[in-house]
């Protein structure tokens, strides 16, 4: 399944809407007169889905330029970004070309795997002889006060819905979509200024009928009733028509990785055809890949495509409906499988906090200060708190060790 996202993404400054031409002129001033700049990075900030990735991207493309990316799959913890940046800055690319870096998602960068990260990348701002820019939704944390005072600052606000209206009539056009106006503008109002998420939801709902009208939205965005798993389940394996299918964990109250379980479970069930359940499983496994992304950098826009793959993912995926019906059951075994692995994980992740500071591995941390820690969190609210502060332990930490 391509993504049309990325299929339709600017390739030049002038195919980037929505941006002021002020804006892409700063921008673009920054990276062609780089060497006299005062500030020597940029940050690009403002919600999901606004362009700012894609802007870099295109005027890269735009100015011949080598674009080096640490995105959503890197680490970046000190060693990373030394290894990775260091040796970049200030050698020029092949065929002598110049280059942009390109920081995406620069707010994510916290915790464990990331530490050291932001004094490592304020060394190597003022080091590098190419543009860094990078970007984030919110780069207003204390901890990021070096980044902004090193960076010109460039907001990308939400995009109208005028705008993204605009672009979904160029897509459709170019995808030979026939369209109802009035449903066009609801999608685009729907997507709250998230061009990337109305692109989404137009690749859902059309793809295969090349086709939007208002009743398909109307299923889509007007039921308000909760639903059971079981419920999202019939709508995934018993349609064919993407508005039916894309909206069915929209209302379903429970957590995403239980669907997981249950898609798997219940599959091979539903699904005879090798060829259909190869296809099914084939998306489940790039939602996979998308939900390991948010759950290691906490880059929450994958959530759409999360979603996209195991609906419209799973049940475009099948040439016909298949007769009968089958009971759906909650698989046992990989749950606790699962969180078991989850309890381990809370296990480790509190263990190499303590120790960070206590200077001492994780294996030993974990065998002889975890327990201990454990009990003082079960029998001493103060003490709990204090050492809840030391170890920058998390909502999630401190209710694990309570238990």
């Amino acid at each position: 399944m391509d993504l049309w996202a990325l299929k339709y993404a600017p390739s030049k400054s002038s195919e980037i809407k929505g941006r002021g031409e002020n804006t892409l002129n700063i921008l673009i001033d920054f990276v062609k007169n780089y060497k006299k700049q005062k500030k020597k990075a940029m940050i690009l900030y403002g919600p999901a889905g606004t362009g700012k990735t894609s802007s870099v991207v295109a005027i890269a493309k735009e100015l011949d330029l080598e674009l080096i990316e640490i995105n959503a799959s890197d680490q970046r913890n000190k060693d990373q970004i030394t290894s990775r940046i260091g040796s970049a800055i200030n050698q020029m690319s092949l065929f002598s070309k110049g280059k942009i870096i390109l920081i995406d998602e620069v707010d994510g960068v916290a915790g464990n795997s990331d530490r050291g990260g932001i004094s490592a990348l304020s060394a190597v701002i003022k080091k590098s002889s190419f543009p860094i820019i990078m970007t984030a939704n919110d780069p207003f944390h204390k901890k990021f006060s070096s980044l902004r005072k090193s960076s010109q600052m460039i907001e990308f606000s939400t995009l109208p819905y005028t705008v993204i209206k605009s672009i979904l009539m160029e897509i459709c056009k170019k995808e030979e979509i026939e369209y109802d106006e009035t449903a066009l503008t609801m999608l685009a109002r729907y997507a709250n200024g998230d061009l990337r998420a109305g692109i989404t939801d137009l690749q859902a709902l059309c793809e295969s009928t090349k086709k939007l009208e208002k009743k398909d939205l109307e299923d889509v965005f007007d039921r308000e009733k909760t639903e059971t798993m079981i419920d999202a389940l019939m709508r995934i394996f018993k349609s064919t028509k993407a508005s039916v299918i894309l909206p069915a964990l929209d209302n379903v109250d429970e957590d995403m990785d239980q669907f997981f379980f249950w898609i798997d479970e219940n599959l091979p069930k539903e699904y005879t055809k090798i060829k259909d359940l190869a296809a099914a499983y084939d998306n489940i496994s790039l939602a996979d890949v998308f939900k390991g992304r948010i759950r290691k950098w906490q880059y929450w826009r994958y959530l759409v495509y999360v979603k996209l793959l195991l609906t419209a993912g799973v049940g475009l995926a099948k040439e016909e409906k298949y007769p009968g019906f089958n009971k759906y059951t909650k698989t046992t075994r990989i749950l606790k499988m699962w969180q078991a692995n989850m309890k381990n994980m809370k296990k480790k992740s509190i263990s190499e906090k303590i120790s960070d500071v206590s200077h001492t591995s994780t294996k030993r941390a974990m065998h002889d200060i975890y327990p201990y820690l454990k009990l003082i969190f079960q029998n001493s609210k103060e003490m709990a708190i204090t050492i809840a502060d030391d170890l920058e332990l998390d909502d999630g930490e401190i209710a694990y060790l309570k238990r």
